[in-house]
Parts: C-alpha cells; sequence; structure tokens
C-alpha cells in the first residue's frame, strides 16, 4: 500500500501544472486504476510533438480520437491523415454504454456525448474539399527532393524553374513542367543554352520518367488550382471549437509517394506562413499523421532529412505533429528524438525480432522504480497504455500506465448520407472544388511553338514563290528566243531574205 501511496504522490507532483491541460485518464498500478489519479498533458508543450505506437487492434485510433476532441474543445484546431477511414464519427456525438459508464467511473470522469466541427478534405477524387498545391510553390529544391533528382537532375531543374519564373510561364501543374522539359529538349535547347548554359537530354529524359512515375500514383490530381490556403484549417466555429480537418486517404494507401509528397509540401507551406509563436499558451495546430510508416516508405534520403528539419523548426511556428504507427521503429531516430509526448499501447512478442524491438522501445522511456517497462508494454489490455509527456517547464512526467478515457464522439464511421451532410454543411468546398485551368507554361509553350511553326511554313511559302517567280521569268526568257530563233528559220523568212539579197546582187 505504501508502494501505491507513493505512486499516487509521484504522479501528482508530476501533473500538477499551473496552466491548461488535456487529460488522458487515470493511472494503473499493480492491474489496479487509481481513480482521480489523472495523467495530463499542459497545452503549453502539446507543440513539442509525439508519438502513439501500438498493436493493431490495442486502442491507438481511439487516443488519436481523444485528443482530437479535447484539442477542439479548448479552441485549438486539428488536421487528421484519415489512412483507415475511421475517423469521420468525430462530427457526430456518441452513444452512452454501460463499459463507457464503468472506465470514465474508474477514471473520475463524466461521459458527455458530443459531435465536433468536422470538415472532410481529399487529395483524391473522393468525397471532400479538394486539396491541391501549384509546381511553382513546391520550388526547385522540394520538387527535386520529391523526385529524388540527382544532383545534375536537380540543377536542371532549378534552371526550368528560373527560365519559367524568367519568361513568365507558369507553372500550376505537372503537364506544364512536363511540357518544359520536352521543350528544353528539341525547340528550345538552343535558346535555353544560350541563357542557362547546356542541359544533358539524358538528364532531362531521367526526369520526365520520374514525374511520369509520381502521376502514376495519382500526383496529377493534387498539383494545380486552386491552391489550398493552410490558413482555413485554423476556423473555430460559433462556439469557439477547434476546426477538426480529416484528410480522407482511404484509397492512397499503396501511393506512399503521393502520401509523402502532399505531407511536406503541407508542412512547407505552414512553416513558411505561420508566424513566429514564441513561447505561448497553447498550440497553434496540431497534426495527427495515421499509419505515419507511410510517410518514410519508399521516401529518399533527402526527403527524411527534409522532414526530419520540418519536424525541429516547425515547433517554433506552434505547431505539434503527431506520428501513429505500429512500432515506434516505423519512425526515423532523428524524428523520435523530438518527441515530447509518447503514448504507447501494447505491443505483441511473437517473434525474436518483436521481443528486441521491444526492448529498444522500453528504452526510450523515463526509467521508472515502479514499472518493470519491458514487461508492461506486453501485457497491457485493449484502452489501456503506458504516457510520458513533457511537464510545463520541458521535463518528462513520471511514467504511466494508464487506462485512457473514452471518445465522447461515435466510435464508428458516418454513414454515405451523414457523409453528405458534412459536405453540404461545408464552408470550403465551393471555394476549392472548381477546377481552374488558366493558361500557363504548358498553353504558352504550345502557342509559342505553333506560332514558330506557322512563320516556318510562312517563310518557305515565300522562298517556294520566289523559286517559282524566278523559274518562270527564265522559262519565259528561253520561250522568247526559241520563238524569235524558229521565227528566223522559217521557210518564209528564209527565202524574203534571200529574196532580198538576190534583188540587191542583180
Amino acid at each position: 500500500m505504501s508502494n501505491a501511496k507513493n505512486f499516487r504522490a509521484t504522479l501528482e507532483a508530476g501533473n500538477s501544472f499551473e496552466g491548461d491541460f488535456i487529460t488522458l485518464g487515470a493511472a494503473m498500478f499493480e492491474g489496479e486504476v487509481l481513480t482521480h489519479a489523472h495523467i495530463n498533458v499542459p497545452l503549453k508543450t502539446l507543440n513539442r510533438h509525439g508519438l502513439i505506437a501500438g498493436a493493431t487492434g490495442t486502442g491507438k485510433t481511439k487516443t488519436l480520437q481523444v485528443l482530437a476532441e479535447n484539442l477542439s474543445l479548448k479552441g485549438i484546431p486539428v488536421l487528421l491523415m484519415d489512412i483507415k477511414g475511421d475517423l469521420s464519427g468525430l462530427a457526430k456525438p456518441g452513444v452512452n454504454h454501460p463499459k463507457i459508464t464503468e472506465r470514465q467511473d474508474k477514471i473520475g470522469l463524466s461521459y458527455e456525448p458530443t459531435g465536433f466541427p468536422v470538415e472532410l478534405l481529399s487529395l483524391s477524387e473522393q468525397g471532400g474539399v479538394r486539396l491541391r498545391a501549384t509546381v511553382t510553390e513546391f520550388g526547385p529544391i522540394l520538387f527535386s527532393q520529391i523526385l529524388d533528382a540527382s544532383d545534375v537532375q536537380a540543377g536542371i531543374i532549378s534552371v526550368l524553374f528560373k527560365y519559367c519564373d524568367d519568361h513568365d510561364l507558369p507553372l500550376l501543374d505537372l503537364k506544364d513542367f512536363k511540357k518544359v522539359l520536352l521543350y528544353a529538349n528539341n525547340e528550345g535547347n538552343k535558346e535555353i543554352e544560350k541563357e542557362y548554359g547546356s542541359i544533358s537530354t539524358a538528364s532531362t529524359g531521367a526526369i520526365l520518367r520520374k514525374i511520369v512515375a509520381l502521376e502514376q500514383q495519382g500526383a496529377a490530381l493534387f498539383f494545380g488550382e486552386k491552391s489550398f490556403d493552410v490558413q482555413d484549417i485554423k476556423r473555430l466555429d460559433t462556439k469557439g471549437h477547434g476546426a477538426i480537418n480529416i484528410v480522407r486517404l482511404t484509397d492512397i494507401q499503396d501511393r506512399p509517394k503521393l502520401f509523402s509528397t502532399f505531407m511536406l509540401s503541407l508542412l512547407a507551406e505552414i512553416y513558411s506562413t505561420f508566424p513566429e509563436q514564441g513561447d505561448s499558451g497553447q498550440p497553434e495546430l496540431v497534426i495527427f499523421i495515421d499509419e505515419a510508416h507511410l510517410i518514410f516508405d519508399q521516401a529518399s534520403k533527402a526527403l527524411h532529412d527534409q522532414i526530419e528539419n520540418m519536424v525541429k523548426l516547425i515547433r517554433s511556428k506552434g505547431v505539434g505533429l503527431y506520428f501513429i504507427t505500429q512500432n515506434p521503429t516505423d519512425v526515423p531516430e532523428g524524428v523520435l528524438s523530438q518527441l515530447g509526448l509518447k503514448i504507447q499501447h501494447a505491443l505483441r512478442a511473437f517473434t525474436a525480432k518483436d521481443r528486441k524491438a521491444i526492448k529498444l522501445t522500453a528504452q526510450n522511456y523515463p526509467i521508472s522504480e515502479f514499472y518493470d517497462t519491458e514487461s508492461v508494454l506486453t501485457s497491457l489490455g485493449i484502452g489501456e497504455a503506458l504516457v510520458s509527456a513533457l511537464d510545463e517547464k520541458g521535463r518528462p512526467t513520471p511514467l504511466a500506465a494508464t487506462l485512457m478515457r473514452a471518445p465522447v464522439s461515435r466510435m464508428d464511421i458516418l454513414s454515405p448520407e451523414e457523409l453528405e451532410e458534412v459536405y453540404r454543411k461545408s464552408e470550403l468546398t465551393a471555394k476549392y472544388n472548381e477546377t481552374i485551368d488558366r493558361e500557363s507554361a504548358y498553353e504558352l509553350l504550345t502557342k509559342k511553338l505553333e506560332e514558330a511553326k506557322t512563320e516556318e511554313i510562312k517563310q518557305k511559302t515565300q522562298e517556294e514563290r520566289k523559286k517559282m517567280s524566278s523559274s518562270s521569268s527564265s522559262d519565259m526568257g528561253q520561250a522568247t528566243q526559241k520563238a524569235i530563233l524558229k521565227v528566223l528559220t522559217s521557210t518564209t523568212v528564209i527565202r524574203s531574205v534571200l529574196g532580198i539579197l538576190g534583188k540587191m546582187i542583180k
């Protein structure tokens, strides 16, 4: 009992904050829930990023849902990457159940079913507000990293961006950039070489192949207008609740390149447009990336480095990034080292590799005199997790096995009719779902080539006419000479001449 008292005292000392906070659940000790021994996370540290990990079916999605709900209630907008399609229920109130009541009673919290202001977004053709960005907005460096371009290829991409800037050729979609590549390879090669240096046709061909590969993953739908303004993510409803923006990604699970492209562009846009926040009381925005390994799968080292740098930098803009995955080893060590809040659901040890991963995971958490972390990781039940956060001074809070609170919104997906209702209520659908295809590099270069071809045909026609005219004059001269010769050699003329000559002789 003394150990339980000591544990509770340690928790209370580490989870009492002066500022506002979110309650995740209640601590557990030796298999028992310590009612009202709440595990809290200060809002002030939620821009320090975090991790939600655990085996399939251990409650990661419900933990994500609880965090999103509580952030919204605190007036903090949320952006969720919904890979599995099971987060739309946030828009509708949950339904009470005896098991939920029992869980909440153990924790020492009431249960009030609540729906939240949800905006459904989409990268593809499925329903939702369309997310787009232009090639120009990416810029040559980021565009090169997405294509995993070599140094030579990256140099060519930079030259082509510069050429388009200098000649007022907007790069809006992949069609535009492909046209510029083909132009640089053929008709425009001498023009570009004269201004910017020679360009290898082998390299432009390699770049073109990489763009085609990106198109095959659906990137053509993402690049274009109208560009999504990240400020629209930060909306509040009339009650002051933060908008929960859900990006529907169920149809791009097998297209990690498109997912990482979108994420990197989004983070870059947020970083470039959000003001420096400094040491404020709460974050401006929190982003949850479900199935986070998809960002890093098939991504180049340059892309990994860019994401790692963005994780380090974006905190100063008041933005928190939270990665949700089955195993912490799915996330690069450089990113893991930047994470403040860690919520670890149960891991299962079926193989020697699993046991090794559990041992490594245990070492990522603060040492606790109350827990054998490695053992606890394999014995946690559904909806239970090891939690380690940061206090208001940035120090790790005591490690605690936690019975996580239940979501107050629906723990199921919306029906097709309910999804349509969300679409109709959206303030952003009309703003972004109209496809715009204004005159850009493709049309301007096509027009330029057509004009050049027309001029070439015109010049050839003029040259042919000159030749024909010259040939006609020559033919007429020859015909006149022949006519005169014919006259001169005719019998009548000869006779006349000879007659005149005969008279003169006489």
